[in-house]
């Protein structure tokens, strides 16, 4: 039988080895601490603490081949884990294999705690591996140790190995199966000139096999539910110009929840990270209340949700995910989620000026990029929230110095800077792009992307900021500061301002975006029509031979920029006549920006 649990805690190596996850994302891989079942999620309708999905598999074909302990064995069973016998001892399976059938009665009875079934299970797996390894022994010294062993077959008929045989592979495939996936199980039990059977090697690859089924039902039966009106949204996902404003009324005002989740599941970064949903579905919570905490009509989780969508776009549509790697996109689509996290709806020359104590925190530089960041990665040191708990050390330094470079990449005062020095890169005969450059670059591209998104959409997030900007002013008002630039709600030029913004740099990040995109995408698509010759490779490698294809990656936002310009110009003349015909009137009253 197969028993799939909601909340398990084992990572599943390539033989079939499991493992306890470690202790936090730089604890080594050998740690096993006490599993914890996480708490109730905040929201959504996730199953159950403690719920069980069982799912029975009958083969004629393996039996057992002892008889089953009586109701009173097993009523005396105590399933406490702490003095069991060490797991290479022959003790040990009959151990195991008794636990098992206990464990089937309670969870038939629905008395079991889903933590005292890790326990045992983890005992039980670690007892396989045991015998795996031992069945690799002489076979005196197998009698010796442990004669009573009865090995049994775990893969059912249809496993991918259960048909092979060991004399129809060649030798020299069996000698690099026995050196590749037994390299790891090489203990002091064996001689160093000793091979392993491969008939060892058939067995540990199928209880891998066994085990990640097992973890693939476990990601997939415990997927966070989605309301009927959410999917609706989400079948559009992927174009460029996503109303994420249906999206929030659609999930009642959790839109950064049900769009991150989704976004790292499509990605495969819960499987593929061993992220457990329910922690996944908390932390993406708090990020939300983080988004929510000051209220902000522009910066708040609608925004969050906007940029992470649009980095999305650009990674599937234009094939960036092809470029980067799992660490990378999951570094990427983590941090547009949390880029502006518990933004306080000012700007950081706000912060310098008024001497807020972030400001102070951060030396006045980049002050809520800063802060963003912080609070992000602090909240990720909390368990329940700990979405990067089974990343090796190295892989949790490499993530978290991509997010620190994408959020702080979003500081404008970078902006120039940025484009520059991209130019300056594209310019060159054999341009190589570092990464998290690139990423940095995409990722500002999408915060400041509204502009070049459909009118209606665009319309609405300009009225947003505008709301808040005008907030700041009296804020600022309030505290005998220089209004900020187009803070001041009785002398801003809303039409001559998005048409600056967008002339100056909307667009020109959108260009030097997609020229880097199709410099560095450009020798991954080898079957489009445009190709010139050229000595590059992949990489800036010589290839004289090579033709590298001349990419052209669809530009949906230039349209979008090209309308959006054209009807803010319309708005602008006339609002300057507006103004023409109040300076006709000196007691008229000073004219409203016009709302579509």
């Amino acid at each position: 039988m197969y028993v799939t649990y909601h909340w398990g805690q084992t990572t599943v190596h390539p033989l079939g080895r499991m493992a306890s996850p470690p202790g936090g994302a730089g604890a080594t891989r050998e740690e096993s601490p006490r599993p914890q079942p996480p708490p109730a999620p905040r929201n959504g309708t996730a199953p159950k603490q403690g719920a069980l999905t069982i799912v029975r598999r009958s083969s004629s074909k393996s039996k057992p081949e002892s008889s089953p302990p009586t109701d009173e064995q097993l009523d005396q069973l105590d399933l406490d884990t702490e003095h069991l016998p060490a797991v290479d001892t022959p003790d040990a399976c009959d151990k195991a294999a008794l636990r098992l059938r206990y464990l089937l009665r309670q969870i038939n009875r629905g008395e079991i705690p889903v933590e005292t079934l890790q326990k045992n299970i983890q005992y039980a797996a670690k007892v396989l591996e045991a015998v795996y390894i031992d069945e690799t022994k002489p076979a005196v010294a197998r009698q010796q140790s442990a004669p009573t062993l009865v090995f049994r077959r775990l893969a059912d008929e249809d496993d991918e190995l259960s048909e092979v045989q060991p004399d129809a592979v060649p030798p020299e495939v069996r000698e690099w199966l026995a050196s590749t996936f037994t390299r790891q199980l090489a203990t002091a039990k064996r001689k160093s000139d000793e091979k392993p059977k491969f008939r060892s090697v058939a067995h540990a690859i199928r209880a891998g096999i066994f085990v990640d089924r097992i973890y693939r039902r476990v990601t997939s039966t415990a997927l966070m539910q989605f309301p009927q009106d959410v999917v609706r949204v989400l079948k559009t996902l992927d174009e460029w110009s996503f109303d994420v404003f249906a999206l929030h009324d659609a999930s009642a005002g959790y839109p950064v929840k049900y769009l991150g989740y989704e976004l790292l599941n499509r990605y495969g970064m819960i499987h593929k990270f061993k992220v457990q949903p329910p922690t996944l579905e908390n932390f993406l919570s708090r990020i939300e209340e983080g988004y929510c905490k000051f209220h902000n009509p522009y910066h708040n989780n609608l925004h969050a949700a906007d940029v992470a969508q649009t980095v999305h776009y650009m990674l599937c549509q234009t094939g960036l995910m092809n470029w980067l790697s799992d660490l990378e996109i999951f570094a990427t689509l983590v941090a547009a989620i949390v880029h502006d996290f518990e933004h306080t709806g000012t700007t950081n020359n706000f912060h310098v000026m008024s001497g807020s104590d972030t400001a102070l925190l951060y030396n006045d530089r980049a002050v809520l990029e800063n802060h963003h960041i912080s609070a992000a990665f602090r909240l990720l040191k909390e368990e329940e929230n700990n979405i990067l708990l089974n990343l090796s050390r190295d892989e949790f330094r490499e993530f978290r110095t991509l997010v620190i470079d994408m959020v702080l990449a979003t500081d404008m005062s970078f902006h120039f800077q940025q484009l520059k020095n991209m130019r300056s890169l594209l310019t060159l005969a054999e341009p190589t792009v570092d990464k998290s450059k690139a990423v940095s670059l995409v990722l500002h591209c999408c915060d400041i992307s509204h502009p070049a998104k459909r009118w209606d959409l665009h319309h609405r997030w300009t009225m947003s900021l505008l709301d808040e900007f005008f907030l700041q002013g009296d804020k600022e008002r309030e505290l005998g500061l220089p209004f900020s630039p187009l803070c001041d709600r009785n002398n801003t030029l809303v039409a001559e301002s998005q048409i600056g913004f967008i002339d100056f740099i909307v667009e020109p990040s959108l260009g030097v975006c997609a020229d880097m995109l199709e410099c560095i995408l450009g020798p991954l698509h080898s079957n489009t029509k445009n190709t010139t010759s050229t000595s590059q490779g992949a990489h800036g490698q010589d290839n004289p031979s090579a033709e590298v294809t001349k990419l052209k990656i669809k530009k949906p936002w230039v349209t979008c920029l090209m309308d959006n310009k054209k009807i803010w110009k319309e708005q602008a003349a006339k609002d300057a006549e507006d103004r023409a015909k109040l300076e006709e009137e000196p007691n008229g009253a000073p004219p409203q920006p016009a709302a579509e």
